[in-house]
């Protein structure tokens, strides 16, 4: 009997640390990498503006259009605004701004103290739509071209580099 319990104990202890060895020997990073290339097959997001919803028909035109993911709550969105506001003025560039589980009020009291960087302006309240996108967590940017192929995908504050990678892309035409 004490041999099947020491077996049986072995057994566990070994079983427990192939399960660790397993999980910790897996990435933890988040890898979207397997988002570059593909369509965004429908985009159907609601107006921020009304209650009219914004899909592939609006963006169909765009050379190019930057879907951002962000909110008035969200500090690191407030330190990628200044770029956003520069994007906005390239002529082959149009700029999507999804609002992420946030109020109307704080959300329209941020673009009236920051600028409007968004040429469309959707919402997303209970931040499902996002998830469909692979949004994890904002700021978050997604870069299509006219075919809405994922060109890149930016997690986070966009920076100087990202900036310089998007102006490159899409002054490439």
């Amino acid at each position: 009997m004490q041999k099947i319990i020491k077996i049986t104990t072995s057994i566990f202890f070994i079983f427990i640390l192939v399960v660790f060895y397993l999980s910790l020997s897996r990435s933890s990073n988040y890898d979207t990498e397997n988002l570059v290339g593909v369509k965004i097959k429908e985009i159907k997001l609601e107006s921020f503006e009304n209650n009219k919803y914004l899909t592939n028909e609006n963006l169909k035109k765009n050379n190019y259009t930057l879907i951002n993911f962000w909110a008035s709550w969200c500090a690191p969105c407030r330190v990628e605004h200044p770029f956003l506001m520069q994007l906005s003025k390239e002529t082959n560039l149009k700029i999507l701004g999804v609002n992420f589980k946030d109020k109307r009020n704080n959300a329209l009291n941020f673009l009236d103290n920051l600028g409007n960087p968004y040429h469309y302006l959707a919402k997303d309240d209970q931040g499902k739509k996002s998830v469909g996108f692979g949004i994890y967590g904002i700021p978050e940017s997604i870069l299509i071209n006219k075919d809405f192929i994922v060109i890149k995908k930016f997690i986070g504050p966009l920076n100087i580099e990202d900036f310089n990678e998007i102006k490159k892309i899409i002054n490439s035409l």
